[in-house]
């Protein structure tokens, strides 16, 4: 099978080719994984994420017009699914902890409290009730690796407030992360 002009599908899926959309979706379900992965401990969390975030790409498609790349738009909509879906199991995990205590341990509860990768995400969670500006320009950088200036075109922000930006996060977040031996 010949390589997907992501862009170019994307545009005939936000004009409402169902086709493309379907093609679309099929292309990117292992990035979206993957992204997802980097974030979610737990493989079914990551999954359950996943389809969160093709399900809001097959339902907002129509609002990429193309202005960034659309593996960038696409990073931004998986990032914040994997967010969405961490917050999600957070709550699940209090609403237990008010029942009685199980006698095994549930992983995908387990998950929610176990590694660096979730310290982070309770870290921005904290981060984004204080300075929600700040959250997103510091996923798309330090989770999801995207350059500078991709975020800048990303976010529609000017470069230099990208940077003030994500240096200011990455000050108030690290005394929130713990340091796993």
């Amino acid at each position: 099978m010949e390589e997907l002009d992501l862009d170019e599908v994307a545009l005939r899926a936000a004009a409402g080719d169902r086709d493309a959309l379907e093609d679309l979706l099929a292309a990117i379900q292992p990035r979206v994984r993957r992204i997802c992965g980097r974030m979610l401990l737990h493989p079914q969390d990551a999954e359950e994420a996943t389809q969160d975030a093709l399900l809001l790409v097959a339902t907002k498609i129509g609002t990429f017009a193309g202005r960034s790349k659309f593996t960038t738009w696409l990073h931004a909509v998986a990032s914040n699914s994997a967010r969405s879906t961490y917050r999600t199991l957070k709550r699940r995990s209090a609403e237990h902890a008010v029942d009685e205590m199980p006698v095994y341990a549930d992983p995908r509860t387990t998950s929610v409290i176990a590694g660096s990768r979730l310290d982070l995400l309770e870290a921005l969670e904290v981060l984004a009730t204080s300075h929600p500006e700040l959250v997103e320009p510091l996923v798309l950088r330090d989770v999801q690796e995207l350059d500078y200036n991709e975020i800048a075109r990303l976010l529609d922000t000017p470069l230099g407030t990208i940077k003030s930006r994500i240096h200011h996060a990455r000050q108030a977040v690290r005394p929130l992360l713990r340091v796993h031996d």
